[in-house]
């Protein structure tokens, strides 16, 4: 038998009782979330984050200055102007929440949520290319949901709320 992994009898186990100054010590540490990811989880988040953000950001534009491409959308859809500035405002704040490591579970669920609503838009109304693009703007949508689930995954702890359903 192995001694290393010798473990005591139930009727000999003492529980932990902290006094004062080990309780205070242990209030003076401070963990982050963040430091219970890898190197790789990081670095997954960083990359996944930016290129979700940029498109993102990149997109604003266009929305917010009532481009043609823009109009000629939301108006296909039957929704100009306000739900241009709606999803303009939501991007906005999506790309924020990405960029913020304390907020990146926030921007992770609203880019989820815009992608979702983009990429339905061009399944259902708009179809696959819009005006001659080839189909370009499906696919920034497709890369920017694939990110932001990504992201939302790897932050899917920091959802205030969040139970995990099984042990890991």
């Amino acid at each position: 038998m192995n001694n290393a992994r010798h473990l005591e009898k139930l009727e000999h186990f003492k529980a932990w009782n902290p006094s004062a100054a080990q309780l205070a010590d242990a209030m003076k540490r401070d963990y982050e979330d963040a430091d219970t990811l890898s190197k790789r989880e990081h670095i997954v988040t960083w990359v996944c984050a930016l290129i979700a953000a940029g498109i993102m950001i990149e997109t604003l534009f266009f929305k917010f200055t009532g481009a043609p491409e823009s109009k000629y959308i939301f108006s296909k859809m039957g929704t100009e102007p306000w739900m241009r500035w709606v999803q303009g405002i939501w991007e906005l704040l999506a790309s924020i929440g990405l960029l913020l490591p304390a907020l990146r579970w926030a921007g992770g669920i609203l880019t989820t949520g815009a992608m979702a609503a983009a990429i339905l838009s061009h399944m259902t109304w708009l179809g696959y290319s819009i005006q001659g693009d080839h189909g370009l703007l499906f696919g920034m949508a497709l890369v920017t949901f694939a990110c932001g689930v990504t992201v939302l995954w790897i932050h899917r702890h920091r959802i205030p709320g969040y139970v995990p359903s099984a042990p890991y």
